[in-house]
């Protein structure tokens, strides 16, 4: 029996719009599931309005929301609030990440989806989730950045807290909820029984945080910006070749004798400074100049050559063009893959990047136009025919 992918069979509404929620769903549609996109009329999600744009059409939209189906629906009108519940009966997750409350005020909240549909998995994505005393203020990534305590460990000595290049903290909003609604569907199965799947943005951060939470916790240390040094181990950090920079990751003591027979200096893994993990973090300001003493007397291609060649992890430090060109990331392991969009044409968009052997995620359809299925999802599914589909039209139902 050959599947669609490893989640076929399962269907979702997605009322999610910008970020987080729609990666969570982008992630379960490349795997096969049916993710119905639920967008306002008129105005859809907010990322169609945001660039870049190609022939009009936002990428930002395209890419998030590829292999899905689009619906409209007012879940402010009686009949459109109808509609949906039709629909949740037939589902077997709902998502949100609207604010908490909101869903609750249109009487569409968890508790109300379980009685029409006591197996439903409900996942919301907020700012800060949907208990505790912050649960009504407003949330986007960079809310989730600058509380979670990751901004404040971004960026150099003595500069100002820096906000990653991305979204992160959406982006480990995104991929918390797919966990989370993934390990519900398992319970479901095993018990029959749905439920809430409640994912904040800042804790999906807070818990990103891992070894910064507990410098603080252990030794009562407020972690500070180091640049791209790591507080655990050392040699890891950045070092200045003659032409550019690079990374090299000498996480362990067995690495570092290695680092330091490549550089010619074998009698350094034997300095009492830098013998264990511990002392080279200790006096990583010591160790540093030693390295870049090195590094900075070669190109950044003879230094991955000879490091990468001694097993040593260490990286040139691409820029999105280095990224997207690179053969093994964009061919190899097919991170940016090409589709064909109705308007916008011939792009790529970013791949699937969990890898599954026997039901590979597959990009087979490009986003959706506003309302783009509404016929067959509604009438497909819930056997709305055309002539009533056009009365909820005009009743401003879909």
């Amino acid at each position: 029996m050959t599947r669609k992918g490893a989640l076929e069979g399962l269907r979702v509404l997605d009322l999610t719009r910008v970020l987080a929620g729609p990666f969570c769903t982008m992630m379960f549609a490349d795997m096969g599931a049916e993710i119905i996109k639920i967008e306002q009329a008129g105005t859809g999600d907010d990322t169609r309005q945001l660039g870049p744009f190609k022939e009009g059409e936002s990428a930002y939209f395209m890419n998030l929301n590829r292999n899905k189906k689009g619906v409209t629906l007012n879940l402010k009108n009686p009949k459109g609030k109808a509609v949906f519940l039709d629909l949740v009966k037939k589902a077997d997750v709902v998502i949100e990440n609207f604010r908490p409350g909101t869903m609750e005020k249109l009487g569409l909240g968890y508790e109300e989806l379980k009685k029409v549909n006591p197996g439903i998995v409900y996942g919301a994505i907020s700012g800060f989730g949907h208990t505790g005393r912050y649960s009504q203020k407003p949330g986007y990534d960079i809310i989730s950045q600058a509380m979670s305590g990751l901004m404040s460990t971004t960026g150099w000595p003595g500069g100002e807290p820096t906000r990653t290049g991305t979204a992160m903290g959406d982006v480990l909003g995104g991929l918390s909820c797919a966990i989370g609604i993934l390990a519900a569907v398992y319970n479901k199965i095993q018990t029959g029984e749905g439920q809430k799947v409640d994912v904040a943005l800042v804790d999906s951060a807070v818990a990103s945080l891992e070894i910064i939470n507990m410098i603080y916790l252990v030794e009562g240390r407020v972690p500070s910006r180091i640049g791209n040094r790591y507080e655990s181990t050392y040699p890891y950090d950045s070092f200045r070749g003659s032409d550019g920079s690079l990374v090299i990751g000498a996480g362990n003591d067995k690495l570092f004798v290695s680092l330091c027979e490549v550089m010619g200096k074998p009698e350094l893994a034997k300095d009492p400074r830098f013998i264990r993990v511990r002392d080279r973090v200790e006096n990583h300001e010591l160790l540093k100049p030693i390295v870049e003493d090195w590094t900075m007397k070669l190109t950044v291609d003879e230094i991955y050559e000879k490091v990468n060649g001694a097993g040593i992890p260490c990286a040139p430090i691409y820029d999105i063009a280095q990224v997207v060109n690179d053969p093994h990331i964009a061919h190899d392991r097919e991170m940016f893959v090409d589709l064909e969009h109705p308007v916008a044409g011939k792009m790529k968009v970013t791949g699937a990047h969990i890898k599954l052997s026997a039901t590979p995620p597959a990009i087979k359809t490009p986003s959706p136009a506003l309302g783009q299925h509404n016929e067959e999802v509604l009438g497909g599914l819930l056997g709305i025919t055309k002539e009533e589909l056009q009365n909820l039209r005009e009743e401003g139902a879909i």
